[in-house]
């Protein structure tokens, strides 16, 4: 179960999109690890639907902007991992109606 914080933060990450896709990073399932320590410093290790993403560089700033802005958050971390790859396996079921693939 995630704590008030947690759901926040996820809230607040659904509201950046792929560039590519119209789904969300978080139900694409770029993100891969979030972590809120005890003095609410948030790590997010997430990924990218592939390397030449066009926007690789400008991902890490927009997710931490955004979560920056969730009320108690201290410090944001954003570290981009490549492995695991990203697969279509990844999507979550809303991202799969959106894209009409169920």
């Amino acid at each position: 179960m995630s704590s008030p914080l947690e759901a926040s933060i996820i809230s607040a990450l659904k509201n950046i999109y792929d560039p590519e896709l119209p789904v969300n990073i978080y139900d694409l399932g770029l993100i891969y690890e979030l972590k809120i320590d005890d003095s609410a410093n948030v790590l997010i290790r997430m990924t990218l639907t592939a390397p030449n993403c066009p926007v690789a560089e400008d991902m890490p700033e927009m997710v931490r902007s955004e979560v920056q802005k969730v009320h108690g958050v201290k410090e944001v971390e954003v570290e981009i991992v490549f492995d695991p790859p990203w697969s279509k396996e990844m999507l979550s079921e809303a991202a799969l109606l959106e894209l009409g693939l169920i």
